[in-house]
């Protein structure tokens, strides 16, 4: 019998980075649910203030296992 996923959309933000979004966004969901797979960013944004980047957020989904 072959694995069975459910698809989650999260979104997230840091002052650091995308990447740092899309590690809260794992961390937060793994409070969930449990046996994440995968994180696929649909969408990138930035907010900007006094020409500098303040936040950085992300659009993503969340693959994991259903038990």
């Amino acid at each position: 019998m072959s694995d069975m996923l459910k698809v989650i959309e999260v979104l997230a933000e840091s002052d650091k980075s995308w990447e740092d979004a899309a590690s809260h966004a794992v961390t937060q969901a793994a409070k969930s649910v449990h046996g994440i797979k995968s994180i696929y960013i649909k969408d990138m944004e930035a907010k900007v203030e006094n020409n500098k980047i303040t936040k950085y957020r992300i659009n993503a989904n969340i693959s994991f296992l259903l038990d």
